[in-house]
């Protein structure tokens, strides 16, 4: 058995001597070691204070935790190390120089699901790195589509430490050896299995959802009776790098769609730093990624803090919802008298 490749290796071997590749291979170790050393604050929970506690400003619709902002300022002092002219990150308000002139831009969401920091359910960090445009310190570096994306990658802090990754050849999976501070690659090349049975979406959310969505669900919830003819099981922790991971561990589908609510009518996932980087991880493992209307990785983004729907996973899951959203009664049913446009259903 041959000892597992570690993550500079690894991104040793696929720059080859390419100083662009080079440039995308020291950032992204960078983040690596930013991601270390928050899961080290994560991991003491209580213990490195109240990580949980509100600072009293907004970080969009939620409050903005103790955490944010210390693992914001870790991500801050490691990316001074690498050719990184600016970043923008979930947890300021405009784009940050860090070394003008750099040839790269990296966009961060610092802990994805940190209202859940208190209850130690695992949370992450999100990132994307794109080239630098212009000066490469304000946010125009940042209003490219997801296709410009030179790498993406988000960790987990959980029961251990992950770190996805893709730098547009296939979507691998590394894990933290915390005795060394290496991460080590654990699960190269992953495959989305095209079907599922399981979905992830806050079902509390149903009365605000369109009638795409709720067909959706409705669908799944009626199992092997329904028009699907299947079983489903719903999962949900509300830290969306969780819910990723276990899809592209065992297929799934998470859904994140706007809906009726102040503040979510155009989605709640960040455009820029959440959901580009998310869909290239998950195409680049045979999934797909739709607002409902068009690939996420095709949207121009029109401001670094731009929200969007996001519905990502198995390759089918994805594309049955979008037939729904463009004709959300188009699929038959079963049964006449209780399908959708039935005597017992308005």
């Amino acid at each position: 058995m041959t000892d597992p490749i570690d993550l500079g290796s690894f991104l040793d071997r696929w720059a080859q001597g390419n100083p662009k590749r080079a440039d995308v291979a020291i950032t992204v170790v960078r983040m690596s070691e930013a991601c270390s050393r928050i899961g080290s604050l994560v991991d003491l929970g209580p213990l490195a204070g109240a990580l949980g506690a509100e600072t009293g400003r907004q970080s969009g619709v939620d409050p903005q935790k103790e955490i944010d902002v210390l693992a914001n300022d870790l991500i801050v002092a490691s990316l001074k190390e690498a050719p990184v002219a600016t970043l923008g990150s979930e947890e300021l308000e405009w784009a940050l120089p860090i070394n003008p002139g750099a040839p790269l831009a990296v966009a961060v969401d610092p802990i994805d699901g940190s209202s859940n920091i208190d209850a130690n359910i695992s949370i992450g960090t999100i990132f994307t790195v794109l080239p630098a445009r212009a000066n490469g310190v304000d946010t125009s570096s940042f209003l490219q589509p997801g296709e410009a994306q030179l790498a993406a990658g988000f960790t987990v802090y959980g029961p251990f430490t992950s770190l996805v990754l893709t730098v547009g050849e296939g979507t691998h999976i590394f894990t933290l050896e915390r005795s060394t501070g290496r991460f080590l690659l654990a699960v190269p090349a992953v495959e989305i299995p095209a079907t599922t049975r399981e979905y992830a979406i806050n079902a509390s959310n149903y009365r605000h959802w369109d009638d795409s969505i709720r067909t959706y669900i409705d669908d799944c919830m009626r199992g092997f009776d329904g028009p699907r003819g299947k079983n489903f099981n719903m999962r949900w922790t509300a830290s969306p790098v969780a819910d990723i991971y276990r899809l592209l561990i065992r297929g799934g589908i998470f859904l994140y769609p706007s809906d009726l609510r102040e503040h979510y009518t155009m989605g709640r996932l960040r455009l820029v730093y959440e959901a580009n980087p998310l869909a290239w991880i998950i195409e680049q493992a045979g999934g797909a990624a739709t607002n409902g209307r068009e690939r996420i990785l095709g949207v121009q983004p029109s401001s670094l803090h731009q929200r969007t729907p996001f519905m990502a996973g198995s390759k089918t899951e994805v594309e049955y919802l979008v037939r729904l959203h463009h004709d959300p009664y188009g699929a038959g049913e079963r049964s006449p008298l209780f399908g959708r446009r039935g005597l017992f259903r308005t």
